[in-house]
C-alpha cells in the first residue's frame, strides 16, 4: 500500500483522482472520454476510441507481473500518463494496489467524480478531501462507501453532527483529522464515538462543546480549537494536546486531563487559566505523565506539584515561575529536558537532576545564578540573560558550552571532564580568574577550543593546559600580559590585542604565529618545537626576545626598531633552520648581528631594506648560500659596497637582487649588470643615478674592463685576448620610476636570452627604447610621457603597456609589427593614438586579442 506522505498538509503523491480533475479542465481531451479511456469502464471503450487505439497502439513485450513491479515506483500523475500508452499499460496502471491512497486536497472535484472513484476503488484505505467543495457530502460518501477506510483527512468547511454519527459505521477507521472547520449541531455538542479510532486531530475547529468516547484512542489533539468544554472518555489516551484552547476553563482542563489515567504527554500551552491546583490533580491522576508543556500559562508556579515521572518540561513565558519553583522541579528526578525561556521573574536555578540532558534559559532578564549538578547534561542554552552573574555546572557528558554576550557573567565554575569547546564571546565581566577554570586542574581536562573574544576585563591571561589546541582572544584590548604553557596549542588569535606588552609561549605546539598585530609588545619568550613561520612585523617596541624554535624556517622582523644584535645572535643560534629572514627597517641591527647569520646554513632570503648599513662585508662572508638579497633604500651604502659581488665573486648562488631607491652611482650599476650575469631578477626602481641602460657596442669593453683578474702573474698579451661573453640569466628587470633614464638599448649582443619581463614605467624622461629579446613576454612603458622612439624585435612578446605615452601612431604600428605573438596592447590615454589606429594596429599585428583604449566607441 502506498505511503500517505504529507508535505505542507497535502500528499506528495498525486492521486489518480487529482489527475482526473486536472484532465477535465485541460484543453487536450474531453473530460468524459478521458475518464473512460484512462480508467476503462466495465462496459468497455467506445468504438471510435477502440479503432484509434487498435490503429496506434504500441505493444510492449512485458509480463503483467513485471509491469506491476515497475509501476509500483510511479506516482499517480505518471500512472495516468502511462495509461494512455497501450491497453496493457492502461489495465496495469488501474490496479487497485496503486490507488489505496486517494488525495483530493484543494481539488475542485465534483460529487459525481468522487462517487465514481469510490466505486472504482472500494478498497482504498486513505482519503484526503481537505479544502474541497461540499466537504460534508464527500465525507459522508467516503465513510459510507469505503468500508476499508483507515485514514480520513478533511477540513476547511462545515461538518454536521450526522457525519460524526456515521463514523461508527466505518469500522476500520484508525485516524481522523479535521482541520479549520466549523462543527455544527443543534444541541451545540459534537459527539465522537468510535470503538477502533486511535488518532483524532480536531485542530483549529469552531465548536461549542465536544465529547469523545473512543476506548482505543491513543492520540487526541484539539489544538487552537475554541470549544468551551471537552468531555473525554478515552481510558487508553496517551497524548493530549489542548494547546491554545483559550476558551477552556481551568476546571474543564482539569476534568479532561484527569479522565485519562494513562496520559503520558500533555500540551496545554497558551491555556492562560491553568492553575497549580489543576497540575496537582493531574500529577495525582496521571502517574505516567512524562511530557508537560505548560508554556504561556501565567498562573502556575508549581507550588506543591510533584511530577515524579516527568522527563520533558516546557515552561516558556510563565510569569509565576520563580526560584521557589525549582523545589518542585527538583522532585522530577527523571527529568531530561527543561525549558525556561522568558520566565521574567526567575532569578536563580539550582538543580541536582541526575538524568537532565538539555536545559534552555533564554531571555530571563532577572536571572543571575545557575547551578546544575547533572552527570548526563549534554546541552545547555543560555542566551540574553543580562543579569546572569554566576554559573556552576557539573556534568560528565557536556562537550560544548556557548555563553555568548552574557555581559554580567563574572564567575564560572565547571566540573566537566568531557567538555571540549567553550565560547564566551562578549562576556565583558569575566576577570583573570577565568584562566584557572580552563587550566589543568580546573575541571575541564579535555578542553580543546576556547573563545574569549571581546572579554575586555581580562588584563593578565595565563593558561597552563595540556589539552588546549585553539585559543581566541580577539578584541581583548586590555590584555597587557599573556602566558601560555600549552604544549598542544596549534592556533591562537590575538587580533585587537593592541596593548599586549609581555608574551610568553613556552611551550606551545604552534606551527605559525603572527605578533605583528601587537604593536606595543616589548618582551617575548617563545618555545615552539614545531613552529616554522614567525611574524613580528610592526613590533616596534620589541627589545627582548628569547626565541627557541629549532624548526623555524621563516622569520619576519620588519619594523622591529629596537631589535639589537644580541637578540638576533641568540635567535640565529637557537633557530638554525631559518631560510628566510626579513630585517627591513631594523636600524639597530649591525655588523655583529649580521655575522651571526653564519649559523643559518640554509638561509636563502635576506631582506635588509631601509636599514642604516654602510658595510655589506658581514653578509658576503656569512651568507654564502644566499639566493635573494633585498637592499631597498639603503642610502648609506657607498658605491664600493657591492664591489665584492662583481669583482670578487661573492654570493655565487645569488639570483635576485633589489637595489631600489638606493644611491649607487651609474658606473656601479653598469658594472653590476655587466658582470653579475647569474642574476635572474634585478630591481632598480627609483634609482636617481641610473641614466641609460645601454647594452650596445660598448658592452664588450665594459665587461672586459671590470672582469676580475686572478691573483698571480699575467702578461699584457693575456689581458688583450678577447673574452667570450657568457649568456645572461636575467629574467626580470624592473626600473620603475627612474627619473633620469633616457635611453634603453638591449641588442642581441647583450645575450639576454632569458629576459621575459621588463618594467620601465613612470620613467618620465625616457625617450628611446630599442629592445631585441627573443623571450621577452612582458614590457611595461606606461606613463613614460617623453617616449618618442620605440623599436621592438620581440617575437614572443604577449603584453605591451603604453598607457599615457605621448608617442606617435606610426611608431607604435611599426613596433608591434615585429611582435608576432602580441595579444594585449594598452594605449589608454595616448593622445596621438586615434580610433583609426586601432584598425592599423590589428593589420600590423594580427595576433592582437585585446586593445585597451580610452577612446569612445564610434
Amino acid at each position: 500500500m502506498r505511503e500517505f506522505d504529507f508535505i505542507h498538509g497535502s500528499s506528495s503523491i498525486m492521486s489518480r483522482n487529482e489527475f482526473l480533475y486536472h484532465a477535465s479542465t485541460s484543453s487536450r481531451i474531453d473530460a468524459d472520454k478521458d475518464l473512460e479511456s484512462s480508467f476503462g469502464r466495465d462496459d468497455g471503450i467506445n468504438e471510435n476510441d477502440t479503432c484509434k487505439s487498435e490503429g496506434f497502439e504500441v505493444r510492449m513485450d512485458l509480463t503483467d507481473d513485471l509491469l506491476h513491479m515497475v509501476f509500483s515506483f510511479l506516482d499517480h500523475i505518471n500512472l495516468c500518463r502511462a495509461a494512455i500508452v497501450c491497453r496493457q499499460w492502461q489495465a496495469a496502471s488501474a490496479h487497485e494496489d496503486f490507488w489505496r491512497c486517494l488525495n483530493f486536497e484543494n481539488r475542485n472535484i465534483s460529487m459525481e467524480q468522487f462517487e465514481d472513484m469510490c466505486g472504482r476503488y472500494p478498497n482504498a484505505t486513505e482519503v484526503n478531501i481537505s479544502g474541497v467543495p461540499a466537504v460534508h457530502l464527500l465525507a459522508m460518501k467516503a465513510v459510507s462507501s469505503l468500508r476499508n477506510l483507515e485514514v480520513l483527512t478533511l477540513g476547511r468547511g462545515q461538518l454536521a453532527d450526522n457525519f460524526f454519527h456515521a463514523l461508527a459505521d466505518c469500522h476500520l477507521l484508525k485516524s481522523l483529522t479535521v482541520n479549520d472547520s466549523t462543527l455544527v449541531n443543534v444541541t451545540q455538542e459534537i459527539p465522537i464515538s468510535h470503538d477502533r479510532l486511535r488518532h483524532l486531530h480536531l485542530t483549529k475547529c469552531r465548536v461549542i462543546r465536544i465529547s469523545v468516547r473512543c476506548p482505543q484512542l491513543e492520540t487526541l489533539s484539539l489544538k487552537r480549537s475554541n470549544m468551551a468544554q471537552a468531555v473525554l472518555n478515552c481510558p487508553l489516551l496517551r497524548d493530549l494536546d489542548i494547546g491554545s484552547c483559550h476558551k477552556l476553563s481551568d476546571a474543564a482542563i482539569r476534568s479532561a486531563a484527569i479522565s485519562c489515567p494513562q496520559l503520558e504527554s500533555l500540551d496545554m500551552s497558551n491555556c492562560s487559566c491553568v492553575s497549580d491546583e489543576t497540575l496537582r490533580e493531574i500529577s495525582g491522576s496521571c502517574p505516567n505523565l512524562q511530557l508537560l508543556n505548560a508554556s504561556y500559562c501565567p498562573n502556575i508556579s508549581l507550588e506543591s506539584v510533584r511530577l515524579t515521572m516527568l522527563t520533558v518540561l516546557k515552561l516558556h513565558s510563565c510569569e509565576g515561575i520563580t526560584s521557589a519553583s525549582m523545589t518542585a522541579i527538583s522532585n522530577s528526578s527523571s527529568l531530561k529536558v527543561l525549558e525556561l525561556d522568558n520566565c521574567s521573574l526567575l532569578t536563580s536555578v539550582c538543580l541536582d537532576l541526575p538524568h537532565l540532558q538539555n536545559i534552555r534559559l533564554v531571555h530571563c532578564r532577572k536571572f543571575s545564578d545557575l547551578s546544575l549538578q547533572s552527570v548526563k547534561l549534554s546541552s545547555i542554552m543560555v542566551s540574553n540573560c543580562p543579569s546572569l552573574h554566576r554559573i556552576n555546572i557539573t556534568s560528565n557528558l557536556l562537550q560544548k558550552l556557548v555563553l555568548k554576550k552574557q555581559e554580567s557573567l563574572a564567575k564560572l565554575v565547571l566540573q566537566c571532564p568531557s567538555l571540549q569547546d567553550v565560547d564566551l564571546t562578549d562576556c565583558e565581566s569575566l576577570t583573570n580568574s577565568i584562566c584557572e577554570v580552563f587550566s589543568d586542574g580546573g575541571g575541564c581536562p579535555m578542553l580543546k577550543s576556547l573563545v574569549l573574544d571581546n572579554c575586555e576585563s581580562l588584563t593578565a591571561v595565563r593558561f597552563c593546559s595540556s589539552s588546549l589546541g585553539s585559543l581566541s582572544l580577539v578584541g581583548c584590548r586590555a590584555i597587557t600580559s599573556l602566558e601560555l604553557q600549552c604544549p598542544n596549542l596549534e592556533q591562537v588569535s590575538l587580533d585587537g590585542c593592541d596593548h599586549l606588552e609581555r608574551a610568553s609561549f613556552s611551550p606551545v605546539g604552534l606551527r605559525s604565529l603572527n605578533l605583528g598585530i601587537c604593536p606595543k609588545l616589548n618582551e617575548l619568550k617563545l618555545e615552539a618545537p614545531r613552529m616554522d613561520l614567525l611574524e613580528l612585523k610592526g613590533c616596534g617596541g620589541l627589545s627582548e626576545a628569547a626565541i627557541n624554535c629549532p624548526r623555524l624556517t621563516s622569520l619576519d622582523a620588519s619594523f622591529c626598531g629596537q631589535l639589537k644584535d644580541e637578540c638576533l645572535s641568540a635567535t640565529t643560534a637557537s633557530c638554525p633552520q631559518i631560510e628566510s629572514l626579513i630585517l627591513m627597517s631594523c636600524p639597530s641591527v649591525g655588523s655583529e648581528g649580521l655575522y651571526s647569520l653564519r649559523c643559518l646554513l640554509k638561509l636563502v632570503v635576506l631582506d635588509l631594506s631601509y636599514t642604516f648599513l654602510m658595510n655589506l662585508q658581514p653578509v658576503f662572508e656569512s651568507c654564502i648560500q644566499l639566493k635573494v638579497l633585498k637592499l631597498q633604500a639603503c642610502k648609506y651604502l657607498t658605491d664600493s659596497s657591492l664591489e665584492p659581488l662583481y669583482k670578487e665573486g661573492a654570493l655565487p648562488a645569488l639570483q635576485e637582487l633589489d637595489l631600489s631607491y638606493g644611491t649607487l652611482c651609474q658606473s656601479a650599476i653598469e658594472e653590476l649588470l655587466a658582470c653579475c650575469t647569474h642574476l635572474t631578477h634585478v630591481s632598480l626602481n627609483g634609482c636617481v643615478n641610473m641614466h641609460d641602460l645601454n647594452w650596445g657596442c660598448s658592452i664588450g669593453q665594459l665587461s672586459l674592463s671590470v672582469i676580475p683578474i686572478p691573483l698571480g702573474q699575467a702578461t699584457f698579451d693575456e689581458i688583450e685576448e678577447p673574452v667570450a661573453q657568457p649568456n645572461r640569466l636575467l629574467q626580470n628587470l624592473n626600473c620603475v620610476g627612474c627619473p633620469n633614464i633616457r635611453k634603453v638599448l638591449i641588442p642581441p649582443a647583450a645575450r639576454c636570452f632569458h629576459l621575459s619581463s621588463l618594467n620601465l614605467s613612470l620613467s618620465s624622461n625616457l625617450k628611446e627604447v630599442d629592445v631585441s629579446c627573443y623571450n621577452l613576454c612582458f614590457l611595461n612603458l606606461s606613463n613614460c610621457c617623453s617616449l618618442e622612439v620605440l623599436k621592438l624585435d620581440c617575437p614572443r612578446l604577449t603584453s605591451l603597456f603604453l598607457q599615457s605615452c605621448n608617442i606617435e601612431e606610426e611608431v607604435v604600428v611599426a613596433a608591434v609589427s615585429k611582435c608576432s605573438m602580441l595579444e594585449t596592447l594598452d594605449v589608454r590615454f595616448c593622445p596621438k593614438i586615434s580610433s583609426i589606429s586601432m584598425v592599423q594596429l590589428r593589420i600590423a599585428c594580427p595576433s592582437l586579442k585585446r586593445i585597451f583604449s580610452s577612446l569612445s566607441p564610434t
